[in-house]
C-alpha cells in the first residue's frame, strides 16, 4: 500500500541548452553505481519531457494519487515516497548557469501534462525541485509564477 500523494515535483536535467538526453543515459546517471552514477536503486523521474514536446514515460505508474512503492522515484530527498517527479530535457545555458531552455514544443506539452493532472488531482501541490530542496536551481524557472499565467490557483 503506497502513500498519499503530496506534490508533483519539477525538474530539468541541468544539461546545456538544445543538447537532447536520452532515458538511457537518464538510467545510467542515476543507477550505474559510483562514480559513474549515483548508485539509486530507482531513476528521479516518472515522466521526461523531450525537446521535441514528446513525453516518455520511465517508470510505470498506475495514474492514481497514491504512491507505491514501486512508483517512487528518487527526484528530491526527503519527499520522494510521497511524490511524483517529472523532468524536461535542458535548465542550463551553454556555460551551465541554470536558465530556462524549455522549447515551445517542451513548453506546450509540460503545460497539457500538468493541468490534466492537476484537474485529477487538484489536492496534489505542483512545485519546482527547487521549493523543496533550498539552495537547488533546478528546475530553472519560477513554477509558481507559470502555474499561474497557464491558469492553476493551488
Amino acid at each position: 500500500m503506497g502513500k498519499p500523494m503530496k506534490y508533483l515535483v519539477i525538474h530539468c536535467t541541468a544539461t546545456p541548452e538544445g543538447r537532447e538526453v536520452s532515458s538511457a543515459e537518464i538510467r545510467r546517471w542515476h543507477t550505474s553505481p559510483p562514480p559513474a552514477g549515483r548508485g539509486w536503486k530507482q531513476v528521479g523521474y516518472t515522466d521526461l519531457f523531450h525537446l521535441d514536446g514528446r513525453v516518455e514515460r520511465l517508470v510505470k505508474n498506475n495514474e492514481d494519487a497514491q504512491v507505491d512503492p514501486w512508483e517512487v522515484t528518487n527526484g528530491a530527498s526527503g519527499y520522494n515516497s510521497v511524490s511524483r517527479h517529472i523532468v524536461y530535457v535542458g535548465g542550463c545555458d551553454k556555460a551551465m548557469k541554470p536558465k530556462d531552455t524549455r522549447t515551445a514544443a517542451q513548453r506546450e506539452s509540460l503545460k497539457r501534462y500538468v493541468q490534466d493532472f492537476h484537474s485529477r488531482f487538484p489536492q496534489i501541490r505542483i512545485v519546482g525541485h527547487q521549493e523543496l530542496n533550498i539552495g537547488k536551481a533546478c528546475p530553472s524557472f519560477d513554477v509558481q509564477k507559470w502555474l499561474r499565467e497557464i491558469g492553476i490557483r493551488q
